[in-house]
């Protein structure tokens, strides 16, 4: 690699194997967006000029911003995750406090299926090993579970 190549040179040098590293850290959908925004910015990065190993460098700035891209995803998914909980619980079951939405949040999600076809949808067990596919004793076991822990973190009223 020689000094004298523009930044356009470069990228284009590097840019489908640097795709292909991108692709194997964040999937094929976010990696033409992941190398950009790391090419971009090491091109802006002040010691750029004086970069002796581009390829190298362009690498690890693929790697870093591979890094931060599943730190904003995961944030990103967390924050959906608590605003999709918080609205559909308001908005499908206005009746319930806060505290049960919160203790039902503690069970493990088939838990929650039982507990919520059994209390809102009134179903039997039988019923519900039928909508989930699994056995009736199944369903049983697991909301018998699933209200020891209610009782145990839900106040007295």
């Amino acid at each position: 690699m020689t000094a004298t190549q523009t930044d356009t040179e470069v990228y284009r040098a590097h840019a489908d194997e640097l795709t292909r590293y991108a692709t194997v850290l964040v999937g094929p959908d976010d990696a033409p967006d992941v190398v950009t925004d790391a090419v971009l910015a090491a091109f802006a990065s002040p010691g750029w000029r004086h970069v002796e190993h581009r390829r190298a460098y362009l690498f690890r700035a693929v790697l870093n911003g591979a890094n931060a891209f599943h730190r904003s995803s995961s944030r990103r998914r967390r924050r959906e995750r608590v605003v999709a909980a918080r609205t559909a619980s308001a908005a499908v079951l206005p009746d319930v406090s806060v505290d049960a939405l919160r203790a039902l949040q503690t069970l493990s999600p088939q838990q929650r299926a039982i507990v919520y076809h059994t209390y809102w949808d009134d179903l039997s067990p039988a019923g519900i090993a039928d909508l989930l596919g699994i056995a009736e004793g199944s369903v049983r076991k697991q909301l018998a579970r699933a209200r020891g822990h209610l009782r145990k973190v839900l106040p007295r009223d």
